[in-house]
């Protein structure tokens, strides 16, 4: 794949090597979120909001960097989350010792304000470190300008964005607008750095120690502890992984960042820093399956929200404070290999049927809880009416392609309506069970095979790995045969290394055309389990929960040969499908240790 030749302010020059996707680390606050990799610099960063311009570009090949790393690079990297929480330890051993980087963006997080904590240590021998700061703000297009120290804390503009960095009075300004300085700690000692990128001047004193006790009360008070799931440390990593990815409004995007391939040079490389409903509704339904905690409120809000201000024009997807996505566009970047280089999302624009059958499941998960107020009731009756009025529309489905009649989409219907049915009672609601019913008879009479199972849609007879959420929700009773029989086909020829596939793409094996979905593999579980084969759902849940990076973090797909990662990273809803079946699986059945692992 060619690339256009890019412009100055876009030049590679500085910028590191990309990393495979599985060795990025994430931080995050809610209203952005940092990549880090191993060798120590901020990879990716958007500020001030998730979908605004990064100001540090490396992860597409643009300007813009923060780089911590031993002055020594005859070094080995690793390092580790703190339980519960979105704070990363980055450590090197080097020839002479062992350094390491303690990171996270602080919490509670302001929207028109990041600040960057890091704080370095020489655990054993003494350490000399480089740091190398230069904020690019707009894709790299503007570099750090009017620099002044005050105070031991250095102060500039990079385009709209104010910039303060205290901790490292004695660096000195590069020629091309950046700072550096070489720090040495004796053995033993800390350092801390603080980086301020804010929409408007602050003047608050930037005091490490204050910034650090709040960001550990924050995670402490935020993440439950699980141990009552079937994988109580991962569990709390999905929970903290969600919380990341989710705004004060409670918008949750995506995913961090944008344009990483799914598959080399194919243009399947997309932006998600944007809040999908399907994805919230996945969240919040799998964080009701553990308890009521404050994601359910927040993922019950913002969907209430955007069906009360769009009835039955809801967008598939939107901005974490519910504006309508930008249009696709280029970005003056080179792309990470094999990807490309663009913002915006065309799926904003869609008509997709399921959402609104899978709001009304987020709703009735809220009512067990007894989460429901009136606001969100009122949107539920729109959500059913929409259901009404559309359900025989041709529509992009969950997986975004040309408008057909997807069978997954009317199946999350059918399960919305019957599941708030029960939850609510009121004249609306008396007639949303026979909806159900009356969707779920003509897509019977579309979309099941000869054969007996369920196909993807009433002209395509392919096998379809996402329709076993709906039919684990209940779309049909569990020993209904269609639902054992489609379970067989997609595990039969959709499946490989105990790895699930969305679809088939033509006649191409699997494996060529994409990686494994990773939330497939949590809904094959979540399907096992739900017709009580319990130790089967554990060795899906098992072997889809190893596919994770070094840091843990899970992307949309996995390359079964390659052991790789695909796509955009960190996936929200694959940790809010691991989250769900971890909860499920827990004390009721014993899931992990029935299965032997």
């Amino acid at each position: 794949m060619i690339r256009p030749a890019t412009t100055d302010h876009a030049s590679t020059a500085s910028a590191d090597s990309p990393w495979t996707l599985r060795d990025y680390a994430l931080i995050a606050d809610g209203e952005r979120g940092a990549l880090i990799d191993p060798r120590g610099g901020i990879a990716w960063l958007c500020a001030p909001a998730w979908h605004d311009g990064a100001v540090f570009n490396g992860l597409l090949g643009g300007p813009g960097r923060y780089r911590i790393r031993p002055a020594d690079q005859w070094n080995v990297w690793g390092g580790y989350y703190e339980d519960g929480t979105l704070i990363r330890v980055s450590r090197w051993v080097t020839a002479d010792g062992i350094v390491s980087c303690r990171e996270a963006l602080a919490v509670p997080a302001e929207a028109g304000r990041v600040v960057l904590l890091r704080r370095i240590r020489a655990v054993r021998g003494s350490a000399v470190v480089d740091i190398d700061l230069d904020v690019r703000a707009d894709y790299g297009r503007h570099s750090m300008t009017q620099m002044l120290r005050e105070s031991g804390t250095w102060q500039a503009r990079t385009g709209s964005l104010h910039v303060r960095f205290a901790g490292a009075a004695g660096a000195r300004p590069d020629p091309d607008g950046g700072l550096r300085t070489r720090l040495r700690l004796p053995e033993g000692a800390a350092h801390d750095l603080v980086l301020d990128i804010a929409a408007q001047p602050q003047s608050d004193s930037l005091d490490p120690q204050a910034l650090w006790d709040a960001t550990e009360r924050w995670w402490k008070a935020t993440v439950p502890g699980c141990t009552d799931t079937a994988a109580p440390r991962d569990t709390r990593m999905a929970y903290a992984v969600l919380n990341g990815l989710t705004s004060a409004n409670g918008g949750m995007v995506a995913a961090a960042t944008t344009s990483l391939p799914e598959r080399a040079d194919t243009g399947r490389d997309y932006d998600y820093r944007y809040a999908w409903v399907r994805d919230q509704c996945y969240a919040g339904i799998a964080v009701a399956a553990h308890g009521p905690h404050p994601l359910l409120d927040r993922a019950t809000a913002f969907v209430t929200d955007r069906i009360l201000e769009d009835g039955t024009g809801l967008r598939p997807a939107y901005t974490v404070d519910g504006k309508p996505l930008p249009p696709e566009r280029r970005l003056p970047l080179v792309g990470y290999p094999g990807g490309g280089d663009r913002a915006g999302n065309r799926a904003g624009r869609q008509f997709q049927l399921d959402v609104f059958g899978e709001a009304l499941q987020l709703f009735a998960a809220a009512a067990r809880h007894d989460a429901l107020d009136t606001r969100t009731v009122e949107a539920a009756t729109m959500a059913a009416d929409a259901i009404a009025e559309r359900w025989t529309e041709p529509d992009a489905g969950l997986w975004e392609l040309e408008n057909r009649w997807w069978t997954h989409s009317r199946l999350c219907c059918v399960v919305g309506l019957r599941d708030l049915s029960r939850r609510l009672h009121t004249p609306a609601s008396a007639k949303w069970s026979r909806l159900a019913d009356r969707i779920l008879d003509a897509t019977r009479s579309r979309c099941v095979h000869l054969d007996g199972h369920w196909q993807r849609a009433d002209d395509d007879a392919g096998p379809e790995a996402a329709l076993l959420l709906p039919l684990a929700r209940g779309a049909v009773p569990h020993t209904d045969p269609s639902f054992s029989l489609t379970r067989s086909q997609v595990a039969r020829l959709l499946a490989d290394d105990g790895y699930v596939y969305r679809f088939r793409h033509g006649d191409e094996p699997l494996g060529d055309a994409e990686g494994a979905f990773l939330l497939c593999g949590f809904t094959m579980a979540l399907a096992a389990h739900a017709q009580g084969r319990h130790t089967e759902a554990a060795r899906w849940f098992e072997r889809t929960r190893s596919a994770c990076g070094p840091t843990g973090l899970f992307a949309e797909e996995y390359d079964v040969a390659q052991r790789q990662l695909r796509g955009n990273l960190p996936q929200g809803f694959v940790h809010a499908l691991l989250l769900e079946c971890s909860a499920r699986f827990g004390d009721a059945t014993n899931a992990v240790s029935s299965a032997g692992w």
